[in-house]
């Protein structure tokens, strides 16, 4: 059970799941903060992951869905405009990864979130895969983990921070930094 101190009392009280949903947050916004993100995946999923980006403050790029239709786009716009992190985001109803890649090559951003299909832009261009959605068939037991509600979201929220993390690894590894080890 984790503990936060109460109105600066010496005492504690126990979080619930939610609370420990926004102390993650909190704790990893300078992290996700203003990082540039390409969504792709089921219509629904997708508008789920573009607000939770938005609440992290990190920045869609790119949202496209195959199986997505106008009114849905219009959904995803309206989202966006509520944001200040949303602005020069593009919706792409109907469009496919083909089209996605092309949109990764011309205007390039810090991740992509989808399913293992997602593996070959990642090669092709080189943008970190966070892999969340349906199907993910190259990590084993990887879909008996939530994705909504507050463990679902701890649980995405980790997904984001581990692939952060690891492209950060990835830059700094030859310069003999390493932010995962204490010495």
């Amino acid at each position: 059970m984790t503990y936060r101190w109460a109105c600066g009392l010496p005492s504690v009280v126990p979080l619930g799941q939610r609370g420990q949903l926004v102390d993650a947050i909190a704790d990893s916004q300078a992290h996700l903060h203003g990082k540039r993100y390409a969504i792709f995946g089921d219509p629904d999923l997708v508008l789920g992951m573009v607000g939770f980006l938005l609440e992290l403050g990190a920045e869609p790029a790119h949202i496209v869905s195959t199986n997505g239709n106008e009114e849905w786009a219009a959904k995803v716009q309206t989202l966006l405009d509520a944001s200040p992190f949303g602005k020069g985001c593009h919706v792409h109803p109907k469009k496919d990864l083909w089209h996605l890649r092309s949109l990764l090559f011309t205007e390039p951003v810090d991740f992509l979130i989808g399913s293992s299909h997602g593996k070959f832009l990642e090669r092709d261009c080189g943008v970190p895969l966070v892999r969340i959605g349906f199907p993910v068939f190259d990590r084993h037991h990887l879909h008996r983990f939530p994705i909504w509600g507050y463990e679902g979201g701890l649980r995405v929220l980790v997904d984001l921070l581990d692939e952060h993390f690891e492209a950060l690894d990835a830059r700094t590894v030859d310069k003999g930094i390493s932010f995962d080890l204490a010495r």
